[in-house]
């Protein structure tokens, strides 16, 4: 009994010792990027482009559409959604692939302000994870939807709603419909897969999942749901 204790211990004091040296490899990163340029400057930037586009610009379906495909518990927890992480875990160890990622809304703001490009995922991910409990630290959630919302890419060369709503839509955000709306919060999650200049069949079925989603969170009836064509997906080039 005492030498398993001791193997115990020893196992123990290695977990953490790993863990703190993982954690340390990650923040430096994060600390590195901020003396690159400050977080208030990237807001900046960001909220500085002729193309930004405030939340009370955008349809209220458009938003609910996004938060409920990309993190529906988004207005219920912090930076990092540990459900969501153990529950991304589970199915993909269930389904023996990686089918979900688990990043929340604020992880994937740190990710587009700051590591579009990181070829480290392992260290990006834990710098992401820094990075977003600062952002949460000093914004609050309607701020960084509407980050979100202005720096995540819907391919052909678009980022941001405003550049997806000229390119693909041929107008301005605020005046999508619930069937577009629905389709341009899909896309992102894998532009070069659901964008509807690619692969429209693809894109309409990205579109069903954001339509179930907003149904089983609430936002739309079933009957909603039932009612909207996607015929126009068929008409963009």
């Amino acid at each position: 009994m005492k030498i398993l204790k001791r193997i115990l211990i020893v196992l123990f004091v290695l977990i953490v010792v790993a863990g703190l040296g993982v954690g340390m490899y990650g923040y430096t990163f994060y600390e590195d990027k901020l003396d690159e340029q400050p977080l208030a400057d990237k807001v900046s930037d960001v909220r500085n482009d002729v193309d930004f586009v405030s939340l009370e610009d955008l349809p209220k379906d458009y938003v609910n559409a996004v938060v409920a495909v990309e993190d529906h518990r988004y207005y219920d927890h912090g930076a990092i959604d540990i459900i969501g992480l153990a529950r991304a875990m589970f199915t993909n160890i269930k389904n023996g692939e990686m089918q979900e990622g688990g990043s929340t809304i604020t992880q994937q703001v740190a990710k587009n302000l700051y590591f579009i490009g990181e070829n480290n995922v392992f260290r990006r991910k834990i710098a992401e994870m820094f990075m977003a409990i600062d952002i949460e630290n000093n914004y609050d959630k309607d701020d960084i939807l509407e980050f979100y919302i202005n720096t995540i890419y819907f391919g052909d060369g678009y980022y941001g709603i405003k550049e997806a709503c000229k390119g693909y839509l041929n107008k301005e955000p605020k005046d999508m419909t619930l069937a577009e709306s629905t389709m341009m919060a899909g896309v992102p999650n894998a532009p070069s897969v659901y964008a509807p200049t690619v692969n429209k069949e693809l894109c309409k079925q990205r579109q069903n999942k954001v339509i179930s989603s907003m149904v089983e969170y609430g936002y739309i009836t079933q009957e909603q749901a039932d009612s909207i064509d996607q015929s126009f997906i068929d008409l963009i080039n």
